[in-house]
């Protein structure tokens, strides 16, 4: 039995299994995609402490490195099921294993919704974007659009706001779902445009993203110039796996806290797949401290 199981190897859980090798405690971490997490998608991260430009991939080798380097291993494998037993927890993956660990971190992330239009994938770091406070900063005194109409697109829009010449905020519904008061500021910011009832059908440009075609209601298309597009329909957490271990928001979130604790003791939640009004790298980083600690505190 492992002291230790950590589900996910994103920046979350490569960092709670790093603080618990330093501790002396060798967790099992099990990853069923690509080591590093959403991070690994980025081009370029600067927002995250002392450390000044970084790409996302190198910043996840980086972790990989330091916990290969105490001795730790990431083990491929989805987790399909998960259970309480007499002294511990229950995880068994895909492929037929199973593994026993005093300890369940869950820390399985939560991915951006997609547009689910042609090129969006290839042009993801060359114009589209999933973080306006991650990318934005590299858009500065250009043209940038937003896609969405809840209070995280609104929030985008006015961040880029202050940062871009000009910003687009493209919504396929005629209202916002946002509060009235991010509503009322992008009404009166002078350099958001919105562009309501209207969806992006199509992204323009060679080796980056020029342009985007923008299709309404009523069939009509236009062209919008722009430098970057910033993705803002929502996230997908996938934790239904751990639903007879956790309580789960209406999103569907694992409800934990600052000290990572869910209903059931011994498992936590770390990163983007929990409750938390921020998530960056900063706090993924933060929430794998605090649950690689969790064993040498019980």
């Amino acid at each position: 039995m492992y002291d230790m199981i950590i589900v996910g190897a994103g920046t979350a859980g490569l960092t709670a299994g790093i603080y618990a090798l330093r501790s002396g405690v060798k967790p099992l971490i099990l990853e069923c995609e690509a080591m590093g997490g959403q991070i690994t998608l980025s081009p370029c991260v600067e927002n995250y402490p002392g450390i000044a430009k970084i790409s996302g991939m190198e910043f996840a080798d980086g972790l990989m490195a330091q916990l290969t380097n105490l001795g730790g291993e990431v083990t491929f494998g989805r987790v399909i099921s998960t259970r309480k037993i007499d002294n511990g927890f229950e995880v068994c993956t895909e492929d037929g294993e199973t593994y026993e660990g005093k300890n369940l971190i869950i820390a399985s992330g939560a991915a951006h919704r997609h547009l689910g239009i042609e090129r969006e994938q290839e042009l993801i770091g060359r114009g589209v974007s999933y973080c306006a406070v991650c990318d934005g900063p590299f858009f500065k005194e250009k043209t940038a659009a937003v896609v969405g109409g809840g209070s995280a697109a609104l929030q985008d829009a006015l961040y880029l706001a202050g940062i871009c010449s000009k910003v687009y905020l493209i919504h396929r519904r005629d209202t916002f779902r946002a509060e009235k008061s991010l509503i009322d500021q992008v009404m009166a910011a002078e350099n958001i445009e919105c562009v309501m009832e209207s969806r992006v059908t199509a992204l323009i440009g060679e080796k980056k993203l020029t342009e985007l075609e923008v299709t309404n209601l009523s069939g009509e298309k236009k062209t919008l110039v722009a430098d970057g597009l910033f993705v803002a329909i929502g996230m997908e957490p996938h934790n239904e796996v751990f639903r007879d271990l956790v309580d789960l928001d209406e999103a569907g979130y694992v409800i934990a806290g600052e000290n990572c604790k869910t209903r059931t003791p011994g498992v936590y939640a770390a990163g983007d797949c929990r409750t938390k009004t921020v998530r960056q790298l900063t706090t993924a980083a933060a929430d794998g401290t605090v649950c690689g600690l969790v064993c040498k505190a019980v």
